[in-house]
C-alpha cells in the first residue's frame, strides 16, 4: 500500500497548490510515490483522512481554520507547510499591523457577516510543524524532495543561503549593482532559482529572510538608491511581514520603536 498524502487549503490564493498542479511532471512524480487522498484542487476530497504526510497551504485566519489545523495535526504523521502564507502568515499577516476592521469596512458591504480571527498567523503558531517549505509560491521540486526524504525517514534539509548565490549560479548580472534596482536578493533565502533577476527584475523576497540577514545595512543601501524610509519598510513588510527579521526592519525604517522580547520565562 502506498503512503497516504493530503493537501489542505487554508486562507490563501491557491497559488502553492497550482504551482505543482501546473507542473504536470512533478505532480505525476508525486502520485507515483503516494496516494493523494485529499487534494480538493486536484479532485479527491477527504479532509479528515488519516495520512502519512499532510501538506498545508495558507494562514490561520478564521475560527474554522483554528479548529481544523488541530484535527489535521492529529491525523498526520508529518505536517508540512507550503508557501509564504502557511510558513509566515503571508500577505494576510499585513492586517496584524493595521486596523483590520477598517479594511473590512472599506472592502465589504456587510463586514458583520465575516467570521475572522483578529490576526492571520502561520501554522506553526498553533501546532507542531515538521517541515516548512518557503516560497510565494512554493517550489514543486522541493515538495517532491520533501515527500521522498520524509518517506525514507530522513529529515529534509534545504539551503538557507541568500538568493544572490542562485543568481551567481545562473550567471546573472546583478540588477542591484548595475541597474540600481531595489533587489531584495541579499537578504532573501534562495529556492526559486533566481527567477525574477533572470528576467532583469528585482527580487521581491518571495522565499523570506535568508540566514542571519543584515537588514539594517541593506535597508541603508536601498535608501542610497533613492528610496524613502517608508518605501524601504514596505520592501520588508510585504510578503513576509510576520517574520521577526523583516518585521523588525520594517519598524526600524518606519521609525517605530522596536521592543526587544525578553528571553527569560514567566509572564
Amino acid at each position: 500500500m502506498k503512503p497516504r498524502v493530503a493537501v489542505h487549503k487554508f486562507s490563501s490564493c491557491d497559488g502553492c497548490q497550482l504551482a505543482f498542479i501546473n507542473d504536470g511532471k512533478v505532480l505525476l512524480g508525486v502520485t507515483s510515490l503516494v496516494d493523494l487522498v485529499h487534494f480538493a484542487e486536484a479532485g479527491p476530497v477527504d479532509p479528515y483522512a488519516k495520512v502519512d504526510i499532510a501538506f498545508v497551504e495558507g494562514s490561520v485566519s478564521t475560527p474554522h481554520e483554528f479548529e481544523m489545523i488541530k484535527k489535521i495535526r492529529e491525523n498526520s504523521d508529518y505536517l508540512v507547510t507550503i508557501g509564504a502564507c502557511a510558513t509566515s502568515g503571508g500577505l494576510q499577516a499585513l492586517r496584524n499591523t493595521a486596523n483590520a476592521e477598517e479594511w473590512f469596512k472599506g472592502v465589504y458591504a456587510h463586514p458583520e457577516y465575516l467570521d475572522n480571527l483578529k490576526t492571520a498567523t502561520p501554522i506553526s503558531d498553533h501546532v507542531t510543524v515538521d517541515l516548512e517549505l518557503w516560497g510565494c509560491p512554493v517550489s514543486p521540486k522541493q515538495v517532491v524532495t520533501a515527500v521522498r526524504w520524509l518517506l525514507s525517514g530522513v529529515q529534509p534539509s534545504f539551503p538557507h543561503d541568500s538568493m544572490c548565490l542562485e543568481c551567481k549560479r545562473q550567471g546573472n548580472v546583478c540588477v542591484l549593482v548595475t541597474q540600481g534596482m531595489p533587489c531584495m536578493g541579499p537578504v532573501t533565502k534562495g529556492g526559486c532559482g533566481a527567477l525574477c533577476p533572470s528576467f532583469g527584475r528585482a527580487c521581491y523576497s518571495c522565499f523570506g529572510p535568508s540566514e542571519n540577514p543584515n537588514t539594517t545595512s541593506f535597508g541603508n543601501r536601498l535608501e542610497g538608491l533613492g528610496l524613502m524610509p517608508d518605501e524601504v519598510a514596505r520592501r520588508f513588510m510585504m510578503i513576509h511581514s510576520n517574520t521577526p527579521e523583516f518585521a523588525k526592519a520594517g519598524k526600524h525604517f518606519k521609525g517605530i520603536p522596536v521592543v526587544e522580547e525578553s528571553k527569560e520565562g514567566g509572564n
